[in-house]
């Protein structure tokens, strides 16, 4: 996403350029908010580098928003009270000589990059790099489907969604903040017009929001995620009244240090505390963020402080002038390091070093990056960056010329071949699909000369939470010895990591019969397991939720719906989401107090293990489809033995 320089804009002048000049002057820098961007920054890398250790990170790209709309709509006020008018062109060189370079620099590099190490990490890529260079990812990626927060295929520009927003918001805002200066009689009603705006987008984005469809929509649309952008330029707009007489008010100063304080303690408290499965995130959660960072802004730019002079510090001015970089680098980095590196879990030494590489690499990429392809388009213009790089090429010689143009020759022809034929699905879809293609074959065999004649496939569509009446029709009594079920006496219920498992879950229980599609959620285990009723088997795995996580209401139904005479066992979720925690202990939770339901432990069974998993980091591979199969057994062995008194002897299979 982009953020700014040290000054009021990247690079940014309060005036265009003179003619003849190739740059211009820099803007007064307002001390602090490099430390503001710096704390954003390191927000959304803990994020992505692992949501466990801060769920709401991702609320650092707010940060950057306030920050934006504030510098933004400041520059163009001041431009307009000095000239009387705003050069728009002048503008928009400013804003493609911050955001291109860097920009036109990442997407050909990370793209080859990714090929050398992984060709699963261009899925989608060609869509990607024209969203990434024409400032329209967002919207392409809500056309195409895209989950931000869940996501079988990991995108290799995800983290492009909000440089577009930031770029559609450069390149309308200005025409309206300009008609706003000529027509509205005063600062208060500029402001005003900017605060109606951030809560108009609020308020779309809290009723368009469906916890079923995923947040996707809300969360990239520029229409529902401006209110940021627009707090920020409600901000600028007061700050530009005359004498900002309002900052010298009773009130102001005498709450200030408590209000202030508060700020910085919400904003803190939603980073550590939120995360995208909660509702209030989209329904509130984002605009407090937006709300207590438009404070800290206030704070910092207002006066001289201790907030001021500690976000002041050199290390976080460093880091708050590289943040443009830091931001465009550290997702493909982080994903090309875990597909180049052996995946280790998240408790062992080596997933903890990854994650140090991975930032150690951010921060020497991006700092090259400012200084030698942002900072000098910034001085020099894209011109006159041009006429410098050809004057410097053609001085060092003619075989050095040579090498250099045939290197650039042959990187656009492998880009170019990179991207015709990248993937369309990855490996892990592409098992997917087969197992689930697989998993249809026998199961529609056993479910039509099942009692029920339920078709093993259920439909998306959710089901409301059944009465203890109809939970208690659908529960027939079943004969149930207590003892280890075969295959035949097992039905399987679950998502894509019961696919990803198929032909595993089959070695081990051969007859098993299973209903499994990837993203299944509780909703629809409970219509499937009802639906089938007394044709359920004596024993049933239950393994849902990883998508979507456990709705305890509908899990409680589905285990009342199974009834107490049933052996079920409920799988544990693992993933990279700060949520696995609360889902896991949510199913050990509805475990307790019912004797017929015992807990595979498949999350704890992937410490300190490797390659048992995906390059996704979430399904199974060969290997850890064995594990997961084998996990399940024991639960089923686990459960045998509490009701008979008598320990199971499981014969340990080779993995073929």
């Amino acid at each position: 996403m982009s953020v700014e320089s040290p000054s009021l804009g990247p690079g940014a002048a309060t005036s265009a350029p003179r003619p003849g000049r190739t740059a211009s002057r820099p803007a007064p820098r307002l001390p602090g908010l490099d430390g503001l961007r710096a704390a954003a920054i390191v927000a959304v890398l803990a994020f992505h580098l692992d949501p466990r250790w801060l769920p709401g990170g991702f609320l650092g790209v707010d940060v950057f928003f306030v920050i934006s709309g504030f510098l933004i709509t400041t520059l163009l006020v001041r431009e307009h009270a000095r000239e009387g008018r705003v050069d728009l062109r002048g503008f928009w060189v400013r804003r493609a000589r911050r955001l291109l370079p860097a920009l036109l620099v990442l997407v050909p590099s990370v793209i080859l990059m990714a090929r050398l190490v992984e060709g699963d990490l261009l899925v989608g890529i060609r869509r990607q790099a024209v969203g990434a260079l024409t400032f329209t990812s967002n919207w392409l990626e809500i056309g195409a489907g895209s989950d931000y927060f869940h996501s079988t295929a990991p995108q290799l520009l995800m983290n492009l969604w909000s440089l577009a927003v930031e770029e559609q918001f450069y390149l309308v805002w200005p025409v309206v903040a300009l008609l706003l200066l000529r027509v509205a009689p005063s600062s208060r009603a500029r402001a005003g017009v900017a605060v109606a705006l951030a809560l108009g987008s609020a308020i779309l984005m809290a009723t368009r929001y469906d916890p079923a469809l995923g947040a996707t929509r809300v969360y990239y649309g520029t229409d529902t995620h401006l209110m940021g952008l627009m707090l920020g330029a409600g901000l600028a707009f007061a700050w530009a009244a005359p004498h900002r007489a309002w900052t010298s008010s009773a009130h102001w100063q005498r709450w200030r240090r408590q209000v202030v304080g508060a700020a910085a303690v919400v904003l803190v408290a939603l980073f550590a505390l939120l995360d995208e499965s909660t509702p209030f995130t989209f329904r509130g959660g984002i605009l407090v963020a937006s709300l207590a960072t438009t404070v800290l802004v206030l704070a910092v730019v207002e006066r001289p402080s201790p907030l001021r002079s500690v976000l002041d510090l050199p290390v976080l001015r460093w880091i708050g002038q590289r943040s443009y970089g830091l931001y465009l680098w550290h997702w493909p980095v982080i994903l090309i390091v875990e597909a180049d590196l052996a995946w280790a879990q998240r408790s062992s030494d080596d997933y903890l070093w990854s994650r140090v590489w991975c930032v150690l690499v951010t921060v020497a990429v991006a700092d090259l990056s400012y200084r030698f392809v942002e900072s000098p388009v910034r001085r020099r213009g894209f011109r006159g960056t041009a006429r410098h790089a050809l004057r410097t090429i053609r001085y060092a010689g003619t075989r050095t010329a040579r090498i250099v143009w045939a290197t650039v020759a042959v990187l656009a022809v492998a880009l170019t071949a990179v991207l015709f034929t990248a993937p369309t699905r990855t490996q892990v879809e592409q098992l997917l699909d087969a197992n689930a293609a697989a998993a249809r074959v026998a199961p529609t065999a056993a479910a039509s000369a099942s009692p029920s004649g339920a078709s093993p496939r259920g439909t998306a569509a959710p089901s409301p939470v059944p009465s203890s009446t109809s939970a208690a029709k659908a529960a027939a009594t079943v004969k149930q010895t207590w003892t280890m079920p075969t295959g035949a006496e097992i039905d399987g219920y679950g998502d894509s990591m019961m696919v990803g498992s198929v032909h595993a879950l089959r070695y081990y229980f051969p007859g098993i019969r299973m209903d499994a599609r990837s993203n299944r959620q509780w909703s629809e285990g409970l219509q499937v397991v009802s639906k089938r009723g007394a044709g359920t088997r004596r024993a049933v795995v239950l393994a849902l939720g990883t998508n979507a996580g456990t709705d305890v209401d509908r899990a409680r139904a589905t285990l009342d719906a199974l009834g107490p005479d049933r052996m079920v066992v409920l799988v544990t979720l693992h993933g990279r989401i700060s949520r696995i925690a609360s889902d896991n202990a949510a199913l050990r939770d509805l475990a307790k107090g019912r004797d017929n339901v015992a807990v595979a432990d498949w999350d704890a069974a992937l410490e300190d293990t490797t390659g048992q998993l995906q390059s996704d980091g979430m399904h199974p591979s060969l290997t850890g489809a064995h594990l997961y199969a084998r996990t399940i057994r024991q639960a089923f062995a686990d459960l045998s033995e509490r009701h008979t008194g008598k320990a199971v002897q499981l014969k340990e299979l080779p993995v073929p």
